[in-house]
């Protein structure tokens, strides 16, 4: 059963306050949480309906309030305060679309400018080279594709073509580590281990 009464106080705080039932008696306490959540706080002297019910520790408290009108200043507030939190949460939800696409725009061409522009074009190998291991020593003329460029670690290469080409032709190399003229043995040159 509903009952109406009037809020007579309010800790704002702490959101909890008191209401006076309109049929008389003590007040009753009333949590925030039993408020409807329109965006207002509640104001002292104005109606609410509720019900009776217990809280966790057996005291007596409202449930289920409703605000009740309040006048027109009550209900202008109301009109005025939702066209205003609209609007207030569009730009708010434009300006989130802006820094994701700045975002990935500023991540994509930080992907192409560390990945994509670092190593040549290297011409594929035909398919009989690939089946077989290719033989550092019967390699023929380096291809045109290769230049020495700067690189010289086994990490910077594409196949155990290219190192072969950068260690032969390319100064600073650091791919053969023990000197036998196979370059990059454990990452590239794999097939060449043991000749």
């Amino acid at each position: 059963m509903r009952h109406t009464g009037i809020l007579r106080s309010w800790n704002d705080e702490r959101g909890f306050g008191f209401i006076a039932p309109t049929q008389g008696g003590r007040e009753v306490f009333v949590h925030v949480s039993e408020l409807p959540r329109d965006g207002t706080r509640p104001t002292i002297g104005e109606t609410l309906s509720f019900e009776f019910g217990k809280n966790a520790e057996g005291k007596l408290q409202a449930l289920k309030v409703q605000r009740q009108a309040f006048g027109q200043r009550l209900a202008r507030r109301h009109e005025t305060a939702r066209p205003r939190a609209q609007a207030r949460a569009q730009p708010r939800r434009g300006a989130r679309w802006l820094v994701a696409l700045a975002l990935a725009i500023t991540l994509g061409a930080y992907a192409v400018s560390r990945f994509g522009l670092r190593r040549p074009v290297i011409a594929p190998e035909p398919a009989a080279a690939a089946l077989s291991p290719p033989d550092v020593r019967s390699t023929p003329a380096a291809p045109a594709t290769f230049r020495c460029d700067g690189r010289t670690h086994c990490s910077q290469m594409g196949s155990c073509a290219e190192a072969t080409y950068f260690l032969k032709n390319c100064p600073g190399t650091q791919m053969d580590g023990n000197r036998d003229g196979v370059p990059c043995e454990q990452q590239w040159c794999t097939g060449l281990l043991g000749r």
